[in-house]
């Protein structure tokens, strides 16, 4: 037996060693909080972060390390974490590490680990797995409290979907100095379709993510590999066969120098691999055989069991595996393969029959003491090893008990992959129902659960399908009636039509006054709240209100009246608005519903950003962020504050920080409403700045240059706005005016301030710039507008504002967005005020209102309407812009000189800067006396000869 085959001196790596020292020094700055290291199998990713771990935990940091393993593909979830954790609390034990999480938050974690007592009851399983997320976050940044705290996951390409989740969160979220994530794995693994691909991606998009990717050994280092390994310096010959045979992969390396002086390569890979397996004596070998089965790393006593050693037999047989580096001891008495290729090797060479017979053997001895595997993962391992022994009955059962335990973890994707084995197992075992105590369709209804939980609408909507194919709504019309409202979810995440069908579907099957009519009343009256079908959302709520007041459902209360709020709000009845979603907060608290809470939030943010409050807006956005992430609903309900946040900011002016908010909330991948909304805060200031790419791509994201129809009122009548101002800024104004005429011709319209008065503001901007080529058209559509006005409400400052643009009082207009702190309204409204002025012969009046407009939008960096200001500017003079100084022309003289060379006549000129024809005449004289000319064209040429306009 050879001795160990892994070189005592850390070879190479200098390089990444020192990226990796430099990213701990960032991550203590907070500029940089995770490192993606990549190499292929075998060439030392391992020891490379065993190396960095040694000099962190040199230099003070806190090091934690947790491991992906292949189970983790089959249902074990937050495996890495779970590792790190239970590290954690063998250092620090359970009380230390509860004191650093928030009341309550242990609950929660208890999920992972059972030292953290009885888990949390909450069912809302929306919520669960973002309130987990949230509380590892938390415990990360409570550790770097009080030094730099280092998180290690490996294998990453093993990860399940739960921890590739977290993974992706934790590197977008991670803002606290003295945290850093570094993730390693198998670059020569990821096939086009690896579930890591898209991960790598989008965290390749995450500000302070750093990929480091890394390479085979030199020539030169793979000769230090094996002079360390050897202990004497090899001949140049030797090196050169290992070299280039093992291509600079150190493992290879050590596998060839295990094979003798001859250092002979073998047909194959694997056979390299397994040469040093197989120079270990026969037991020792079959033992092995046995571990593979079990995974990268298998406890004693479970080996143990499985192989029916004693412990002192066994440790006999592994002892030759352990000196020859094959295999190493692990913590808590458990035992891990040196190389998970080299399982990997041992675990291909098993036999069909052999598989399947060591697969039932650690089923069998988990099922009888499931101490044997750590904490939270047996059921787990049952299916999986019931699986791989080709035992269907067993298989499907244990895949049944593993998905409900994943759903106690929030694993919901992880749930769903087991719910699929057991769907796919169901037919070969006849007594299915029986094993599992209900029936084919409550699985598929299951599967629909977890896929609505875990994001996957398109999966959901096929389970959906499915289960209601085999149920009849006669006899089972409260079981349909569930899932067609789960149907009518999935199809208003995807932004698709027949929601309300759907749901009117549902409310047709089950009785008045009960639960379940309750529970399809309250998402119907809000659909038809958003689609403007008031008075029948209306009476809804109000039957709804009767009957969960006289039962007592707080929750549902709570719901109901945030969608009697909605319909206030887009009455414009704002103070009740007010009232309402202050009673719904309030229930909230009271009933500790997370989702309730934030929900409330976000719409009252919004009122008071209509009631022209925004600093009182901002502040309760906040809030609504807090309680969000208390809750674990930074998705849902948090994403939507985080889009009124935005709304607040822009209103004010601060675009920047408004940019920010958004980019942040989509960062968190809100459902597809949300993000269409964000996009359009997005898109409002990059139509004032004038970014029109980016305004481009996002019309197009959202659908404005397609046919695709709209049902809710807030978002026809947003598109509709933000495509004719994409018109008008592109110098459009039919098809301004036709983008008009199609949004007035919609039968519901809203006397909400931010959505009718604010297109009412802007549909004057339109006739106004087609009213010169397209008189008649703009005269009608200024008449419906007139009709819709008409029917509108007038309640608050920010609606009299965009009334006061509407009908053309722009002055008193921009003193009213001046009270509000709106920047770019009140330059806007100058703008207008000053045009005007302008046409009335009032120059130094425009000039005067244009002087305050123009550093507005320059402070905004309003690009159109600074060129507008600065263009009127010109026209009516009295205001010095930032411009080259002629020697020869006056401000003025310049101005005619520039419409001389447009080839204007006199008459022309003088209706565009508002003088008379025969002042134009007096500069026309002058300027061809300084230029030295005779005619208007020769002035021209000189213009141009000389750079006066330029």
């Amino acid at each position: 037996m050879r001795g160990r085959s892994v070189s005592p001196v850390f070879v190479g790596r200098e390089e990444e060693l020192t990226a990796l020292s430099e990213s701990l020094d960032d991550a203590r700055k907070g500029t940089l909080t995770a490192v993606l290291l990549g190499g292929e199998a075998g060439v030392g990713k391992t020891r490379l972060v065993q190396r960095f771990a040694e000099q962190c935990t040199a230099g003070g940091a806190h090091v934690l390390v947790g491991g992906c393993v292949e189970l983790s593909t089959e249902g074990l979830a937050y495996a890495p974490f779970t590792a790190a954790l239970r590290q954690l609390v063998r250092e620090q034990g359970p009380a230390a590490v509860t004191g650093l999480l928030p009341d309550g938050a242990e609950r929660d974690l208890a999920r992972l680990l059972p030292e953290f007592g009885e888990p949390n009851g909450d069912g809302e399983t929306d919520t669960g797995r973002a309130r987990l997320f949230e509380q590892f976050l938390t415990l990360l940044e409570r550790l770097a409290d009080h030094r730099p705290t280092v998180l290690v996951i490996e294998d990453i390409h093993w990860a399940d979907r739960s921890s590739r989740d977290l993974i992706a969160f934790l590197s977008r979220n991670l803002r606290t100095p003295q945290v850093l994530l570094v993730m390693t794995y198998r670059s020569d693994d990821l096939h086009r379709q690896h579930p890591l691909r898209p991960v790598l991606a989008e965290l390749g998009r995450v500000q302070g993510v750093l990929r480091v990717d890394l390479p085979r050994l030199s020539r030169d280092e793979v000769a230090q590999q094996m002079t360390a390994i050897l202990g004497r310096t090899p001949e140049y010959a030797k090196i050169e066969n290992v070299y280039e045979r093992s291509e600079g992969i150190p493992l290879f390396v050590e596998a060839m120098l295990e094979n003798g002086d001859e250092c002979t390569f073998p047909d194959s890979m694997q056979d390299l691999i397994l040469a040093s397996v197989e120079r270990l004596p026969e037991e020792t070998q079959r033992v092995l055989r046995v571990a593979a089965a079990g995974g990268n790393r298998v406890g004693h006593a479970l080996l143990a069991a499985v192989s029916g050693l004693t412990d002192v037999t066994l440790e006999t047989a592994l002892r030759p595996a352990i000196a020859g580096n094959v295999l190493q001891i692990a913590d808590n008495r458990a035992y891990v393969f040196r190389h998970s290729l080299i399982r990997e090797a041992v675990h291909d060479e098993l036999l069909p029959g052999e598989h399947q017979r060591l697969h039932a053997r650690y089923a069998e001895e988990i099922s009888k003491d499931r101490t044997l595997v750590p904490p939270g993962r047996a059921a787990v391992e049952l299916a999986h090893h019931w699986y791989g022994a080709r035992d269907d009955r067993w298989a499907l059962l244990s895949a049944w008990d593993a998905a409900h335990e994943s759903f106690k973890t929030f694993a919901y994707t992880e749930a769903l992959q087991l719910l699929e084995r057991v769907l796919m197992l169901w037919d070969r075992v006849p007594d299915a129902a029986e094993l599992t105590g209900v029936d084919h369709t409550a699985v598929l209804e299951r599967a629909s659960e977890a896929a609505n939980a875990g994001g996957d609408v398109d999966k959901g909507v096929k389970f959906v399908k499915a289960a209601l194919a085999e149920l009849d709504e006669t006899r089972e019309p409260a079981r349909v009636s569930q899932l067609i409202v789960r149907r009518a979810a999935f199809k208003n995440s995807k932004n698709q039509p027949g929601v309300i069908d759907d749901l009117r579907h549902a409310l047709r099957l089950v009785p008045e006054n009960t639960l379940d009519w309750a529970e399809v009343v309250t998402p119907l009256s809000r659909h038809l709240m958003l689609r403007g079908e008031l008075a029948e959302a209306d009476r809804l709520i109000s039957d709804g209100l009767r009957w969960v007041r006289e039962h007592g459902d707080r929750c549902l209360e709570g719901d109901l009246l945030m969608n009697q709020a909605l319909g206030h709000s887009l009455r414009g009845q704002l103070e009740s608005t007010t009232v309402i979603n202050e009673q719904a907060i309030a229930i909230g608290r009271e009933q500790r519903s997370g989702r309730v809470i934030s929900r409330a939030i976000g719409n009252l943010v919004d009122t008071l950003i209509d009631m022209g409050r925004a600093d009182e807006a901002l502040r309760r956005a906040d809030e609504g962020w807090r309680v969000a992430k208390k809750y674990g609903r930074l998705r849902g309900s948090g994403t939507f504050i985080l889009n009124n946040r935005a709304e607040a900011l822009e209103a004010l002016g601060r675009w920047d920080e408004a940019v920010e908010t958004v980019e942040t909330a989509l960062s968190h991948g809100p459902v597809l409403r949300t993000r269409y909304a964000l996009l359009r805060v997005r898109a409002d200031i990059a139509l004032a700045r004038g970014e029109m790419p980016l305004v481009k791509s996002i019309l197009s994201e959202i659908g404005l240059f397609t046919s695709r129809a709209e049902e809710f009122v807030q978002d026809i009548i947003s598109n509709a706005r933000l495509l004719i101002g994409w018109h008008l800024t592109r110098g459009e104004p039919a098809a301004a005016l036709a983008a008009a005429e199609q949004v007035l011709a919609q039968p519901k319209r809203s006397s909400k301030a931010m959505l009718s008065w604010r297109l009412l503001a802007v549909l004057r901007n339109v006739c106004d710039a087609a009213q010169e080529t397209e008189p008649e058209r703009s005269a009608a559509v200024r008449a419906h507008a007139a009709e819709v006005a008409a029917g509108l409400s007038v309640d608050g400052p920010v609606v009299e504002a965009y009334r006061l643009s509407y009908t053309g009082d722009f002055d008193a207009a921009a003193a009213a967005w001046e009270r509000l702190r709106r920047p770019h309204n009140q330059a806007k409204a100058l703008f207008r005020a000053a045009g005007v002025s302008a046409r009335s012969g009032d120059r130094e009046g425009a000039a005067a209102r244009l002087k305050v407009a123009l550093p507005l939008a320059e402070a905004l960096r309003a690009t159109p309407l600074i060129e507008e200001i600065e263009t009127l500017c010109r026209r009516v003079g009295g205001l010095d812009l930032a411009q080259e100084p002629s020697e020869l022309l006056t401000p003025r003289e310049l101005e005619v000189l520039r419409l001389v060379t447009q080839g204007r006549t006199n008459r022309d000129i003088a209706a565009e800067l508002f003088i008379s024809a025969k002042t134009v005449s007096v500069h026309v004289s002058n300027i061809l006396a300084k230029l030295g000319v005779t005619t208007r064209g020769e002035a021209a040429a000189a213009a141009h000869r000389l750079s006066l306009l330029s």
